[in-house]
């Protein structure tokens, strides 16, 4: 008996000289009921709808009366108001948009002629949730225009046209970025963080520290390193998952050339963050104990399963820092909406500069003595 309570006494002194691991056994759940609990089911709002008025008429400002109206009221959706079409439809397929309300010349006109007056909804339903939200409150809205307090002499039936801009998308291709994503995370944590941590435990970093390498090609060796399995993870999930979810999208050669391009910012962005949270840890345990936050902190606030505009406003501040957001965007936009550069070369600068950011605040904290 004495003999057992003896590992019994050295496990728990283990455990309790680990107040990280501790921490994490009781504040992880915590953290996953309040992150989980306000990023799934949530009501849309602010949803960004460009509008777009070529009639300017009596009818049309009533249009857009009501239309304010849902904003300060059930704030499902946000005005941007633009004059040009154009310009709005290319941001609706650009991403700064989930929709684009048209109100077409001589609106007006025709309802008082009660010669079909007709606005017209552009949206983009590669996010079903959001798009759905936006069409049934621009329904809503079209019914209390047909269906005034006072009964005009001319009755006035403004009809709505929904315009989807892409076919059906199954909620299948939906999660494909953000699986992928999480292909490129999962491979940093495992080939990056937690190879790094073991390798410190066995001895192998005191190898390189003897030798006259210095601190920077160590740590760009390790982050290259570690960038290179999660660059191969992501290439191999982006072609099985195209295949498995019927995105043909990714086997365009340009489109392969923005996959590609996207990959690589994504896992050089991830392992600079992981080798940051790590380069100071010694416990091998520590590693294994922080995934499940970690995953839970960036994964579930990006976006890759409910859009971000249902979330409250503490976890949209999460979700613009978040690295994951920005990845899943850039993908979304490549491989759902076939889209160029243009809709992505904000989240590469944004990736590009947080991996920049993360590696250079590693190197000022990593020591280079044993």
């Amino acid at each position: 008996m004495n003999r057992m309570l003896a590992i019994v006494e050295r496990e728990m002194r283990k455990f309790l000289r680990s107040p990280a691991l501790m921490l994490v056994a009781m504040v992880f759940p915590l953290i996953q009921l309040i992150v989980l609990g306000n990023a799934f089911g949530g009501k849309i709002t602010n949803a960004r709808i460009g509008v777009v008025d070529h009639d300017h008429g009596t009818e049309s400002v009533k249009i857009r009366e009501a239309f304010n109206a849902i904003e300060v009221n059930t704030r499902t959706v946000r005005a941007i108001y633009y004059d040009d079409e154009k310009r709005a439809v290319d941001d609706v397929r650009n991403g700064k948009l989930e929709g684009a309300l048209i109100i077409p010349p001589e609106f007006s006109r025709r309802v008082y002629e009660q010669n079909r007056p007709q606005i017209g909804l552009v949206v983009d339903n590669t996010d079903g949730f959001t798009s759905s939200a936006v069409e049934e409150k621009f329904q809503e809205l079209q019914q209390a225009l047909n269906t005034p307090e006072v009964q005009p002499r001319l009755v006035q039936q403004i009809s709505l046209g929904i315009v989807e801009m892409y076919p059906y998308i199954e909620y299948m291709k939906y999660l494909l970025p953000g699986s992928i994503t999480l292909a490129i995370f999962v491979s940093v944590m495992i080939g990056g963080g937690i190879v790094y941590i073991d390798d410190k435990a066995r001895g192998v970093h005191e190898g390189y520290l003897v030798t006259p390498i210095t601190k920077l090609e160590l740590i760009a060796g390790l982050n290259i390193a570690g960038a290179l399995k999660a660059i191969a993870a992501g290439v191999v999930i982006t072609v099985i998952g195209s295949l498995l979810a019927g995105v043909g999208a990714s086997f365009r050669p340009e489109n392969t050339l923005l996959l590609l391009l996207l990959i690589v910012v994504t896992a050089f962005a991830f392992i600079t963050m992981m080798f940051l949270l790590m380069v100071r840890v010694e416990d091998p345990l520590v590693p294994r104990a922080t995934f499940g936050v970690l995953n839970t902190l960036l994964f579930f606030p990006s976006g890759a399963i409910y859009p971000i505009q249902a979330f409250p406003a503490w976890l949209r501040g999460l979700a613009r820092v978040d690295p994951f957001s920005y990845a899943v965007h850039g993908f979304k936009a490549v491989l759902l909406k076939d889209a160029g550069f243009v809709a992505i070369w904000q989240d590469v600068a944004y990736l590009s500069i947080f991996a920049l950011v993360m590696i250079t605040a590693a190197t000022k904290l990593f020591k280079r003595t044993l």
